[in-house]
């Protein structure tokens, strides 16, 4: 058995071609999307966010809004970019969605990627310490979070406080039990992947990392879960971690399916660079009939690896087109790979 969830970019676009036109259409669509996958038996609906992009930017509203629309969905991020992040505030919010959907977020978080302005954080306010990089500063708020998530006091109380105060030193409200332990880190290196497992945070691995040896992308993937998992046992955690890795996939079903991507069938994994230093690999999408596709991921070891599986959706092709894709994969292969 393995979970099978979607994830949006939340790409919206004032062109005609598109069934997502505005910032209003992608949320809505969102929590749209996320209603008919449950009822469709997906596991989880998923989203990433972007500042300065005509995308999901601010997740807690949207995964509030599931949570009250849905009962048994699991819902998250993959993922927030700690580099733009309150950690204290983040706490807040994210204990509030969490509360809202009883317990059923599942919060991924990471250093980030590039994005669409030079060095965006700073207009959020927030800059890297003396000797600290971006990154340094992205894992500095992850390693706050992670702290006030575990809800002991920490701030003196005022003595003549508004209203009455419980003993000791004072937590975060509201806090949600259990949400510490349903953080995800979002790693694109081995080391990263080994760091996460350190501090205790379940692992979610894209269709993107460092290119580190040159092999296959869903073999250089499949040793970084592996190195993970080692890590989190050596680290002696009292919980089991759990591990997703995120596939664009489409099953060609119908003359629709044939007409968006049956043309254009790539079968090999692409490489490049995300920025001037860092050489990284990207996975290869997955186009064929049912058949096929099953032998095709079958194949891939780190899938093999993972407990979730997150589909890629193309959001701007509208809501009813993206949850015929996610129960094309529930239906149609799923079963075969005894994921279902």
């Amino acid at each position: 058995m393995k979970k099978i969830g979607f994830l949006s970019f939340g790409h919206w676009t004032p062109s005609p071609h598109s069934q997502t036109q505005s910032a209003s259409d992608a949320l809505l669509q969102s929590i749209q999307l996320a209603v008919a996958a449950e009822e469709l038996g997906a596991d989880g609906a998923y989203f990433r966010v972007h500042h300065f992009a005509r995308q999901l930017a601010s997740p807690f509203p949207l995964l509030a809004a599931i949570g009250a629309k849905t009962s048994r969905i699991e819902i998250g991020t993959a993922v927030i970019d700690m580099r733009y992040e309150n950690p204290f505030y983040m706490a807040e919010t994210a204990g509030a969605a969490d509360l809202i959907a009883n317990g059923r977020l599942q919060l991924g978080i990471s250093r980030g990627s590039p994005e669409q302005v030079i060095d965006g954080w700073r207009y959020f306010g927030y800059a890297p310490a003396e000797g600290e990089s971006d990154a340094d500063m992205a894992r500095r708020h992850a390693e706050v979070l992670l702290d006030v998530l575990r809800g002991e006091g920490f701030a003196a109380p005022n003595p003549l406080p508004m209203f009455p105060n419980p003993p000791g030193l004072l937590r975060l409200e509201p806090h949600a039990e259990g949400l510490r332990e349903r953080i995800w880190w979002g790693a694109g290196s081995n080391a990263t992947a080994v760091w996460a497992a350190k501090l205790g945070m379940n692992l979610q691995s894209s269709t993107l990392k460092d290119d580190e040896t040159g092999e296959a992308f869903h073999i250089q993937q499949a040793a970084q879960i592996r190195a993970y998992r080692a890590a989190w046992k050596e680290a002696g955690h009292a919980w089991e971690p759990r591990v997703s890795v995120s596939r664009s996939i489409f099953a060609l079903i119908n003359d629709l399916d044939r007409a968006y991507f049956g043309r254009n069938r790539p079968e090999s994994d692409h490489v490049g660079f995300i920025d001037e230093k860092t050489r990284a690999i990207f996975g290869r999408t997955y186009i064929a009939e049912p058949e096929t596709l099953i032998e095709q991921l079958r194949a891939d070891q780190a899938i093999a690896e993972a407990d979730t599986l997150l589909l890629t959706i193309p959001n701007q092709l509208g809501v009813a087109y993206c949850a015929h894709v996610i129960e094309a994969i529930l239906k149609h292969v799923a079963p075969a790979l005894g994921w279902r």
